[in-house]
């Protein structure tokens, strides 16, 4: 359970627009947080939205827009992220992360720290990728989870990402531990997925947290109950803007 950040509130404008930053929890999706600070404005209708999605099992920083400050969405979205995780050497999942289980496992006695971490200079720079089969993005107007939880296969296109840093933190095999800088729309599943395949071997996402996104760190986030409860609390004493 995420520790009350103790931060203090700022004056907020919330209808005029304000952009918060959210330390989205484990499990929830990125829409659930959305609704949650949408419905403690009510009965008061207010645009809220946010600026790129995180995966149900990431942690981190989410960037919640509400009022006019929706209509910046894309430019924030467009922003370079940073991410710290963990991945697990030896083993894939069709999720390439915990969500499925494990459905091939690979020996990897003859992998090394200086193996793993020479590895990462492939993976820096402009890159192709595909996203994994179970994601958000669409195809023919589906999500592409959908069509993977019916067993369904579809021909994935390729996309440029730009990874910028990509550092190995922790080797502690099974699990190695990780910091990757990069552009807005790189799936980390993916990069983490290619990593193991290209050690000729196999990778799945262990953990994943987002820890900035622009200039925005998630040390400056509030928690989300944090802020549904001050909201909660602006509109007892009637100041909710």
């Amino acid at each position: 359970m995420s520790e009350p950040t103790n931060k203090t509130f700022p004056d907020f404008n919330f209808a005029e627009g304000e952009l918060l930053l959210i330390n989205k929890p484990y499990k929830w999706t990125s829409f659930d947080v959305v609704g949650k600070i949408r419905n403690s404005f009510k009965p008061l209708k207010l645009k809220v939205g946010h600026a790129g999605t995180l995966d149900p099992l990431a942690t981190g920083l989410l960037i919640i827009c509400t009022g006019k400050m929706t209509k910046k969405i894309d430019e924030f979205q467009a922003q370079q992220k940073e991410y710290t995780g963990t991945m697990i050497l030896g083993a894939n999942t069709p999720s390439y992360d915990l969500e499925t289980e494990i459905d091939e496992t690979f020996d990897i006695s003859h992998l090394d720290e200086e193996k793993i971490r020479a590895n990462t200079q492939k993976f820096t720079g402009e890159l192709d990728q595909y996203p994994p089969a179970h994601s958000a993005v669409k195809v023919d107007g589906e999500r592409l989870y959908m069509k993977a939880r019916r067993g369904e296969t579809v021909e994935l296109k390729t996309r440029k990402v730009s990874i910028s840093q990509f550092e190995i933190t922790r080797v502690e095999l099974p699990e190695v531990d990780f910091r990757v800088v990069c552009s807005k729309g790189t799936y980390i599943r993916s990069l983490v997925h290619d990593f193991g395949r290209s050690l000729n071997n196999a990778a799945h996402l262990k953990s994943l947290r987002r820890t900035k996104s622009g200039d925005y760190d998630v040390k400056n986030a509030f928690e989300v109950m944090e802020l549904v409860n001050h909201i909660r609390q602006l509109k007892e004493q009637t100041k909710l803007k």
